[in-house]
């Protein structure tokens, strides 16, 4: 039986936004995520933090802006998934616009694993000869890095986002806004929104020192397309400073001002850029870019984000879908496997997940344990053997544990069972001797039962309610289109009861369906169902568009049902 909790709404508040203009459905969609006034939605740039909260930015563009006049060269060292990549394309186009000599260099994760390590550093070195290294979306936790870094005369400065260990690196300059000492409010600014922010202090600071006093100034809004899409690829919450570059990148993109790249992944996902909306940066754009990382080598992804060249951009485009592609027949093939393992499990009786096949494919694992934590409500990590013969995990949460901080405990406990690890509340990663798997997953398992209970484990699924026959529409579906959710500021999901009038299989597994409200038929679309369904059932769906012929009708999708009386 479906468990349905319903978001509460503050009536007063729904009313009040109501009153400001805000359309009445998202006037208590807003409510009931905690909005309190009209102006945070109203998603201005003048309305973003100010730059000077957000610690050491200003430091980092002195820096910068000395280095950029000495004519140093500088190397960006970025991570290898999409927030990375985005951090890394808008880092090499501004730091270009502003006048500085910069280069990237993007570890393979099978052969270097992440971050700053003193390995990257040494091939930086041989290959970029850098004097400054820049990290985007690494560095927090890099202290052999940096330090490597430091004894062959490169200075480092770190822009990060992760959440910091006890010990900082010694790098010339740290801009993370969860370091000690930041007050910088905006606690889930993704690693390409730092360097947003740190591209912004210098021109700020260039501005001060009259380089613009004969060239135009550097239009930094033009990089919130790929702001946008790092943010909402990498899954962090969308507190209101986000959702205002994510909706100012929207914004570009659906005017067609997206870079070249953006624009191809959009045609080879089979999408209209001027209906973008920040689904297709998670699930579309953002799977294709993250498909080179966990196959092949992000440099590929980095091209396609930093190149003008609209040929160039098409073909990359192209060899990333089908990256792509291959990454979901072998996630198909990892998922299957471990529901296999699974299935001989008494996996009610456990309060974590912790699984590894030797066969499984290590740029993939963090989808598997996506993907596992949504079916069993556990927090689960997957792992897979690395080059070096160690294992790989890849984990992610539920709310109610703090990923990072469990494995900061078992760390803790025991200090030679984890090499390495680093993260974030809901998702992280570790490294462990494959020997150690065993005793890993019994002191994870420890952890979890210490710091969860059994209602943690209880899924409920948070609805917006039930829908009002005449908030069945086309408009309501276009307002919730055009608002940004995600992590943090969950997209509405509603609940109901229908009459089923009509269900046609497509695609051998899927149903297209005619359901009846008060007398009006409406559209749905059931992914991945061919069986017949009853006439009457209880609902759990998203408000969508069907766009097919070219014209546009409301239709429902349905994410779960159950028969009703």
């Amino acid at each position: 039986m479906l468990n349905i909790v319903r978001r509460a709404v503050t009536h007063e508040i729904s009313a009040a936004l109501r009153a400001a203009g805000v359309q009445p459905l998202l006037a208590r969609l807003y409510a009931a995520r905690g909005v309190r006034t009209s102006a945070e939605v109203a998603y201005p740039l003048s309305a973003l933090l100010p730059l000077a909260r957000l610690k050491n930015a200003e430091a980092a563009a002195v820096l910068l802006a000395d280095a950029i006049e000495r004519r140093k060269k500088l190397v960006i060292v970025a991570d290898y998934d999409a927030d990375g990549a985005t951090a890394c394309a808008i880092g090499l186009r501004g730091l270009r616009a502003l006048g500085a000599e910069v280069d990237y260099l993007v570890p393979n994760r099978f052969e270097f694993g992440y971050g700053l390590t003193p390995e990257i550093v040494r091939l930086a070195a041989r290959t970029r000869s850098p004097q400054l290294i820049i990290t985007v979306d690494n560095g927090i936790a890099s202290m052999d890095g940096v330090a490597e870094a430091a004894r062959l005369g490169i200075e480092v400065l770190v822009t990060d986002h992760h959440l910091p260990a006890a010990q900082l690196p010694s790098a010339r300059c740290i801009v993370n806004p969860n370091q000690p000492g930041c007050d910088f409010p905006s606690k889930h600014l993704a690693g390409v929104g730092v360097m947003f922010y740190v591209l912004a202090a210098l021109r700020a600071e260039l501005r001060r020192r009259g380089a613009f006093a004969t060239n135009a100034e550097p239009k930094l809004a033009g990089l919130l397309d790929l702001v946008a899409l790092g943010t909402v690829a990498d899954v962090v919450a969308l507190d209101t400073n986000n959702r205002i570059l994510v909706h100012q990148g929207l914004q570009r993109i659906r005017q067609g001002r997206g870079c070249a790249g953006i624009r191809a992944l959009y045609r080879v996902a089979g999408r209209d850029c001027s209906r973008a909306c920040a689904y297709d940066l998670g699930f579309l754009l953002g799977p294709r870019l993250n498909a080179a990382g966990r196959l092949t080598d992000m440099s590929l992804g980095i091209e396609c984000l930093a190149t003008d060249d609209e040929a160039r951009a098409a073909a990359i485009a192209r060899q990333l879908d089908q990256l792509n592609r291959e990454r979901r027949d072998i996630e198909s093939e990892m998922h299957a496997s471990a529901l296999d393992a699974l299935a001989v499990a008494e996996v009610g009786s456990h309060f974590s997940l912790c699984l590894y096949r030797d066969d499984w494919h290590q740029g993939v694992v963090g989808i598997l344990a996506s993907r596992l934590k949504e079916r069993f409500h556990r927090p689960a990590i997957a792992f897979a053997r690395g080059q070096d013969g160690m294992l790989k995990g890849s984990g992610r949460s539920i709310a109610g544990l703090h990923l990072r901080d469990a494995l900061d405990l078992v760390a803790k406990r025991s200090p030679d069972l984890i090499v390495r690890f680093g993260g974030h509340a809901a998702a992280a990663g570790l490294t462990i001797d494959a020997a150690d798997f065993a005793r890993f997953a019994t002191a994870f398992e420890t952890v979890c039962r210490e710091l969860l209970s059994p209602d943690d484990l209880a899924a409920a699924i948070q609805t917006d309610g039930a829908l009002a026959a005449e908030e069945l529409a086309l408009d309501s579906a276009l307002a919730v289109q055009q608002e940004v959710w995600g992590q943090g500021f969950a997209p509405p999901l509603f609940d109901g009861e229908f009459r089923l009038r009509e269900q046609r299989v497509v695609a051998e597994k899927h149903s297209r369906l005619v359901l009846d409200c008060d007398g009006r038929p409406i559209e749905a679309v059931l992914f991945g169902h061919a069986e017949p369904l009853p006439a009457r059932l209880r609902a759990i769906y998203r408000l969508g568009l069907d766009d097919y012929g070219g014209a546009r009708r409301l239709q429902l999708t349905i994410e779960r049902w159950e028969s009703a009386p």
